[in-house]
């Protein structure tokens, strides 16, 4: 088992993915809390928010660069090519590992931005989900990176507690982050639309959002237990002429699927 107790992981921003990741560490007993650095544009917020899991504020970048082990990239997109040349000589030092959150980045992108130092850095890109926060996360993770197998080993070692590290091609990153980091909202949008249904027939709210968040919870982990195909799972619920099938044929009707696809459509088409 890889030792991840002397390493210090430094959040370059720390918005909301990136405080999901941290609770999610340190919750799951990854890394304690105090081997956790973080830098984002607001101090005062910040102090804040890495309060909450015992992590250590930094004033710059450069200082979370110089201070981790693994360097987690979690500024927007658009702000990499801001803030990151100028950190190369930290993100370069030997056995730097640099994770990268950013949607859109890839690691022939990070080739073209860093140049010639580039060739001296360990890097891994990624799209995570903000499940990771409750230890039931997605990392998409791009099937090529330029980390040594040691380092792949702490990468693993990091985040698979949290999450599933699910490798794919460059070419498919934006649909595999199109299914698990945006689609979170529509299943949220799916439990609050079932809630209300309970609570149009007299259910109190809080219980019935706890049985449609339960219910996902416990359809994926059945799913993932067993890979049983889903229209085989459906089929096992809906017994002839009962009260399931005119449920689903009525969603049938509405376009449910087609509606989900659409969704997807919009996102990466």
């Amino acid at each position: 088992m890889t030792d991840l107790g002397n390493l210090t992981i430094g959040f370059i921003g720390y918005g909301n993915m990136a405080q999901a990741i941290a609770r999610g560490l340190v919750d799951a007993g990854v890394v304690a809390g105090g081997r956790i650095v973080a830098c984002a544009a607001h101090f005062d917020k910040l102090e804040r928010t890495t309060a909450q899991v015992g992590a250590r504020p930094l004033r710059s970048a450069r200082e979370v660069a110089a201070a981790a082990d693994v360097v987690i990239v979690a500024i927007k997109p658009y702000q990499i090519e801001a803030v990151l040349p100028a950190l190369a000589d930290e993100l370069a030092r030997p056995g730097r590992i640099v994770v990268s959150i950013a949607a859109g980045w890839d690691l022939e992108r990070y080739r073209t931005l860093f140049g010639d130092a580039f060739d001296a850095m360990h890097v891994q890109c990624t799209i995570p989900n903000t499940p990771m926060a409750v230890g039931k996360g997605v990392l998409v993770t791009e099937a090529v990176s330029t980390l040594t197998e040691e380092q792949n080993a702490v990468f693993e070692a990091l985040f698979g507690p949290i999450s599933l590290i699910e490798r794919v091609d460059t070419a498919h990153m934006t649909i595999a982050m199109t299914v698990a980091g945006c689609a979170p909202a529509f299943t949220d949008m799916y439990i609050e639309a079932l809630a209300d249904a309970g609570v149009k027939y007299g259910l109190q709210r809080a219980t019935a959002y706890r049985l449609a968040a339960k219910m996902v919870e416990g359809v994926g982990a059945l799913y993932m237990a067993t890979e049983t195909h889903p229209g085989a799972m459906k089929d096992a619920v809906c017994s002839p002429g009962g009260t399931t099938i005119r449920g689903v044929a009525q969603l049938e009707k509405d376009g449910f699927r087609g509606a989900v696809i659409d969704a997807v459509d919009a996102i990466a088409g």
